[in-house]
């Protein structure tokens, strides 16, 4: 089996890039998916989070009368750790979703492995290299290869306009706001300079998605070749 860390910053199109490598047979683990699981009423993330941060990160949506908990209202929990000053609120959210979060990826991947053996394991990450939970430069013993996709930042905080406005036509304000947002959120994250000399493999989405395809395909055989060779 082979393990893989994906990365990339915010609209690098590496959730692009995890959906061809699937294409072609890669076992893939999303990190904010396992994370939102986690977040569900009755988990211990969930109860963490609440009591860390108070009923202001719950969706009023809850019948009072039964014993169903309100979900958590993930805009707010992101206003609240993403807003200017904001750092330490971040520390304190991710000191409870990101080691949980770690070991479910752990977890998950051990089952692959026992069902096949010659698997290849993508976890699709945003802070791979960014967390610091789970040891000093525990993605080095997390992980065989590593992949960065990588995209100019104006291309970046294009996409994730593009994201959050989903299909909606902006005002000037809203699309300043949502601009603004991915620009504090890139600020946060480990340059593309920093993180192409940690990794073994760089796949560059400035253009075509034809043109990552053609990346992807070229280098999902070296990855099963890896695979089917590690003891």
């Amino acid at each position: 089996m082979l393990r893989v860390g994906l990365t990339g910053s915010l609209g690098s199109g590496k959730s692009t890039a995890a959906g061809l490598f699937a294409g072609y047979g890669a076992h893939i683990l999303e990190a904010d998916a396992i994370a939102r699981a986690l977040m569900q009423p009755g988990e211990p993330v969930y109860a963490a989070i609440v009591a860390q941060f108070g009923p202001s990160v719950l969706l009023p949506d809850a019948d009072s009368h039964s014993d169903s908990k309100a979900q958590l209202d993930r805009a707010a929990l992101a206003r609240l750790a993403f807003a200017p000053g904001c750092g330490q609120q971040l520390e304190d959210l991710n000191a409870i979703i990101h080691p949980a979060t770690i070991a479910r990826q752990a977890e998950l991947t051990d089952a692959i492995a026992a069902r096949d053996p010659h698997a290849v394991v993508i976890v699709e990450s945003a802070l791979i290299f960014e967390t610091k939970f789970g040891g000093a430069d525990s993605w080095r013993s997390r992980f065989d290869k590593l992949i960065l996709v990588t995209a100019p930042e104006e291309v970046k905080v294009a996409r994730f306009i593009a994201r959050m406005a989903a299909g909606r036509t902006l005002i000037d304000a809203e699309r300043k706001a949502i601009e603004d947002d991915a620009y504090r959120r890139l600020a946060r994250q480990m340059s593309d300079e920093h993180k192409a000399g940690l990794v073994d493999y760089v796949l560059v989405n400035d253009g075509p998605l034809k043109e990552l395809e053609w990346q992807v395909e070229q280098l999902w055989p070296l990855l099963q070749q890896q695979a089917i060779a590690k003891p």
